[in-house]
């Protein structure tokens, strides 16, 4: 089966205290959303589509060389809203669609083809990327079936009871998902949320309530689900991509 790829890379990143995308910001010379299409091209995919947004001709600027398709998310309103916008350049695509964001540069494409392969050998329609963390504030809990290896919903921290707060598996904010479930989910999430936004993880949601299969794969090393937003993340992410292991 084959496979898009859909990065997000139109968010503003305020807490890098820089009118520069967050996405731009280097990391050893190179850009974040660079290393983030590299390894996506490092899995053969049918297409790649970058969402854009804040300052998007810059980002277009900084991704001409690379072999992608530019969706233009205005205004921002939440991931899934960012998603949504791809649909017109995966109307007749069949396959599978892989989500990742533009500012998490230290996933590797061996673990992403961990993530495929998994999801495949489930034949589950949407599989989400997790991690465990010794502390999870501030990230969104993968909530369980049971404990098993099926998710019955994501819930951001914002939205998430005392008890769900409790749980430290978070979302890593890399999916893997067929592409007809994608959007059909995505026509029924709302922004009955505290941020008001459309949230893209509702769409696991949707998909559990109608009975379909979705499922969360564990990464052994939650280094590479770091997201960076914060002049310090970033420090510390330049300083993992000097080694090997991550690139």
């Amino acid at each position: 089966m084959s496979l898009a790829i859909v990065i997000m890379a139109a968010g503003k990143g305020t807490r890098m205290k820089s009118d520069l995308p967050k996405v731009l910001h280097e990391a050893n010379g190179k850009p974040l959303v660079a290393y983030v299409i590299e390894k996506s091209q490092a899995l053969d995919p049918a297409k790649i589509v970058l969402i854009v947004g804040h300052q998007a001709g810059l980002v277009r600027q900084a991704t001409t060389s690379f072999p992608v398709d530019y969706a233009l998310q205005e205004p921002q309103l939440g991931t899934g809203h960012a998603v949504m916008q791809a649909e017109p350049f995966l109307k007749d695509f069949e396959g599978e669609v892989v989500i990742l964001s533009g500012d998490a540069p230290l996933f590797t494409a061996r673990t992403l083809r961990e993530l495929i392969d998994f999801h495949r050998s489930r034949q589950a329609v949407a599989t989400v990327l997790t991690a465990e963390m010794d502390d999870p504030t501030g990230y969104g809990r993968v909530i369980r079936n049971g404990g098993g290896e099926e998710v019955l919903k994501i819930v951001e921290q914002k939205d998430a009871t005392e008890e769900e707060k409790t749980v430290s598996e978070i979302n890593s904010g890399v999916y893997v998902i067929n592409a007809a479930e994608l959007f059909s989910a995505l026509n029924g999430i709302t922004d009955d949320n505290a941020q008001k936004e459309y949230y893209l993880t509702d769409v696991f949601g949707i998909c559990f309530g109608k009975g379909k299969k979705v499922c969360a794969f564990k990464v052994a090393d939650p280094n590479e689900i770091r997201g960076i937003n914060t002049p310090e993340q970033l420090r510390e992410a330049e300083l993992l991509l000097q080694g090997e292991k991550y690139l």
